[in-house]
Formats: structure tokens, sequence, C-alpha cells
């Protein structure tokens, strides 16, 4: 349909983000819906991480149908919600629906939390999907009550919110959760104009050996063909090449449509918006209006190098752009005001001999996220002793990360009060040893404690407690306004009327 200024506008997919806490089964789902609705029916299936991709689902003759007569599902599969923040904070539009996991055995936790902010923030529908049903403990009743004290009230409790139990592992509610996801895009009525020149976002980017810069965009409006010239605020160039997400080849591709194209002349940042522009001397001019305000993500995060700092030395290597980003952004939250971390460099692609060789020389250790290490890297690594730390969820790195920071975090004594004695007399004096009276006047006196010897408000020296008595009889604590015996020893002799302060030593580390 046309309306009033000639736009053709049209029914798309809607476009899904999946958040939650680590471990309760955002990339199950993710893997269970592939299984279901694209490995199972293509051979050889998607071969790599780009970001996106496309399900069709099986709808009722009165669902909502895109311009090519089908039903269609956009994932967004990110490492995790960091990167989804991010591209919301500058003003990307990046989902339509967030789906919100909740493992049935555990509950709301500390990140399910986070994500429900997120979601918040973004200001748009989701639903409650409540996974490992399966599980012997699994209680989602539970889950739901845990919600509601956050706020969130599904539809089975009397709320608003849609919420499917279901089961990565077994697959089952999987369908259900397709539905209700078509069901509440049908309901926002998600449109979209497909004629004229194509904008919408950078959701992943790499350096392909071959291909060059590569990205996974997400078209928003309008339509994008091969041969458009396209350009963001750090890359532009001539599309050579358009591919879904399968790499099946393409001529164009519409509204909520994933693709990967080649042809940029660098690497674009994850986040970043596309436009389509007249010739590549338009784009160019484009990308020197916009580069001096962008932060660009091939610069690396060096921390200020003074000797009061405690530095933790870092190379990073990821699987694409947006990992790279997300682990970047997460590490900013690790680093403290005393205790730092430097990283060297950050980059995609595999763990090589050059990356080894940096780290040896700086004394760092390498963060290798969805990547390999190279053989040569690896026989390097091993005989220099450098350590790579290999992962495949950013949490569950950045734990790592914090546990070699706690390490590096230097252990302080420090000296706690107890309590204060007023010496009343002194009844013996051997050597270095002392029996001698007192009276409790702050804290409490205890047995065995270290002591200041304090004269006239100066310190004279320390010494400790042997024996400590109430009575004739000895006892462990004495409490303040009660008077005391004690056996003293110390190279500095107590005399009448001193105040002997009683402390405890213990080892501290400062938090991170």
């Amino acid at each position: 349909m046309k309306d009033k200024n000639n736009k053709k506008i049209a029914p798309r997919p809607p476009v899904v983000v999946v958040m939650g806490h680590v471990d309760h089964g955002k990339s199950s789902i993710l893997e269970a819906i592939k299984d279901l609705k694209i490995l199972s029916k293509e051979s050889g299936g998607i071969t790599q991480h780009i970001g996106a991709y496309e399900v069709e689902v099986d709808g009722q003759p009165s669902s909502v149908k895109t311009t090519d007569g089908q039903r269609k599902i956009t994932f967004i599969d990110t490492p995790g919600h960091e990167i989804f923040s991010q591209m919301r904070s500058r003003g990307a539009k990046v989902a339509d629906i967030a789906i919100l996991v909740v493992a049935a055995e555990e509950g709301v936790k500390p990140q399910t939390k986070e994500a429900i902010q997120h979601i918040k923030d973004a200001n748009i529908p989701f639903i409650v999907a409540i996974n490992k049903i399966d599980k012997s403990t699994a209680d989602p009743q539970k889950v739901k009550r845990e919600l509601s004290q956050e706020g969130i009230l599904v539809e089975s409790m009397g709320g608003k919110i849609p919420s499917v139990d279901l089961s990565a592992h077994t697959k089952e509610g999987i369908e259900d959760l397709l539905d209700v996801i078509s069901l509440v895009g049908e309901m926002e009525e998600l449109k979209a104009d497909i004629s004229g020149e194509a904008e919408g976002i950078v959701i992943e980017a790499y350096l392909d050996r071959l291909k060059g810069p590569t990205a996974t965009l997400l078209v928003s409006k309008g339509t994008i063909s091969a041969g458009d010239v396209i350009g963001t605020s750090s890359a532009f160039g001539k599309i050579k090449n358009i591919s879904d997400f399968k790499g099946e080849n393409l001529q164009k591709a519409t509204p909520s449509m994933p693709v990967v194209v080649i042809g940029l002349n660098d690497v674009p940042k994850v986040g970043d918006t596309f436009k389509v522009f007249s010739d590549i001397e338009a784009a160019e001019k484009y990308i020197q209006e916009e580069k001096p305000e962008k932060e660009n993500i091939k610069e690396t995060l060096v921390a200020p190098d003074t000797t009061e700092q405690k530095m933790l030395n870092l190379i990073i290597k990821a699987d694409v752009a947006g990992s790279l980003e997300a682990i970047e952004e997460v590490l900013k939250s690790v680093s403290g005001e005393k205790y730092k971390l430097k990283i060297l460099r950050a980059a995609v692609g595999e763990v090589g001999e050059t990356d080894v060789k940096l780290a040896k020389g700086s004394g760092s250790k390498i963060l290798a996220f969805r990547v390999k290490t190279s053989p040569i890297a690896k026989s390097l690594a091993e005989r220099e002793k450098v350590r790579v730390i290999t992962s495949e969820i950013v949490y569950e790195l950045i734990e790592t990360v914090r546990k070699l920071m706690e390490k590096i975090v230097e252990i302080e004594i420090v000296k706690v009060d107890i309590g204060k004695i007023k010496i009343l007399a002194v009844f013996l004096t051997e050597k270095n040893r002392q029996i001698i009276g007192g009276k409790v006047v702050e804290g409490e006196a205890r047995n065995k404690l270290h002591c200041e010897i304090i004269r006239n408000e100066e310190k004279m020296g320390e010494g400790r407690i042997i024996n400590l008595q109430r009575n004739k009889k000895e006892v462990t604590k004495i409490p303040k306004g009660e008077e005391c015996g004690l056996l003293y020893e110390g190279g500095v002799r107590v005399q009448e009327g001193d105040i002997l302060v009683l402390y405890v030593k213990e080892e501290r580390k400062e938090e991170l």
C-alpha cells in the first residue's frame, strides 16, 4: 500500500533480542530455534556467527505476512545484553520485542534484574521465557512470583506480560514461544517503507581473510541492493555482494532482514547506523563529518600508567567486532581506581604469533573469546609460558579476569582497636615481663592481644597480653568498667597511669 507521500508501506517481521542471566539458556533457546526451523530443513546450516538470523514460522491465514508472503521472525544473536545496551545508547532502534529468559530451577538472578532494566529502558514489549522446565527441580510458579516482586506480572497471574514455559533441551514450548512472538509482533502492527534508499544498523562486523571487511546489516527501512553505496560513521564502500544468514546470495534486502555485505573500505563499528548514498564521494564526505565525533572501536583502552596503580595487562582477541566491544565495555566495570586493566591490543581474529610475542614482552594475559589459537602461536605460548584464556561466554571470561585482578591486589595489615586499659598498679617486674593491675576504660579487654603503651598521650612502645585474670581466675575477656590483672610482655616497662591500647591485626584486600 502507498501513503499520501507516495511511500510503499508494507508489514515487516518483528526483530527479537534474547536477554537474561548467564547460564539460564539464552544461547540454548536460540540454538533450539535454529535446529527446529533452520538446520533441520537446510543442508549445511549456518557456518559462522553473523549476529542475526531469520526463521519462518507457520501461521494462521489471518497472520500478518511480509511482502514475499511468508511469516518470519528475525533474531539478534549477541554475546549478551551489554552489546544490546550499547546499541540502544547510540540511539539505534535495535529490537521490537525482547525475550526475558529465566531458568525454572534457579529463578530471578542479578543479571535477570539487569536485563529487566535494559528492557524497560528500551521501552519495548517483551515475553518471559521460563526455560529448563524439564529439570526435576523446576518451579515455574516460583519464578513468576519472583518476577512479580520485580514489577513483572505475567498473564497467568493476572498481568499483561505473556509468558511461555519451555525447555531448550527437549524443544518443548519452542513452537509456543514463536507463536507468542508472532502474536505480539502482529499487535505492534510493525510496518516499514520499502521504497527509497535503505537505512539500518550494523549488527556485526569482522575482517574476513579472503573477502575483506564484512558486515551484518539489519535493514530498518527502504530496500538495499547489490551495487548500492553505503556509509557509516566509520566505513563506506560499494556493495559487491549481499547474502543471507545461510550464505545464499541475494539481489536485495527489505526491512527486518539481516544480510551480510562485502565491499566496505574498513570494518564498521557494531551499533552504527548505515545509509545509502548516491556515490562514493558523498559517502566519504559523510564519514569525514561524522568520524571525529565518534569513538573508534579499534582504538585500545589504555589506562594511565602511574606508579601508584597496580596493572593487569591484557590482549583481547574475539570472533567478531560485537563480541570485542561487549567484552571491552564490561571490563571497564572491573577496573578500579588503584587497580587498573591495561588493554594493549583488542582485535578480531585468532590468537597469532604476534599476540604471544606482545604478551611475553609486556607480561600480558591473552583473552580469546570464541576464537582459536594458531598452532605456531600455541607452541610459542607454551614455550614462553604465556597464558591464553579461552571462553565462549562473556561473563565467564570477565569472572576469570576478576580472579586475576584479585591476585595482584596487595594484602594490607590493618590494626583494629579492641579496647583500652588504664594501669592502676604494677605488682611485679622481671626482665621483659610484668604483673600489673588495671581497669578497662574503653571497649573490652581480651586475652592474648597486642597492645600499645601510651604515656602522657605519647606512644612509648608495644607489647603483648600473655594472661588475663579477674578475681585470680584466668578469663578470655573483660567488659568496660571492670578491673583486671594481667601478665604483660614487652620491651617497654609499663608504669602506673599508662594506657594500654589493645588491638588485633587483620589481613585485608582492597576491593576491586
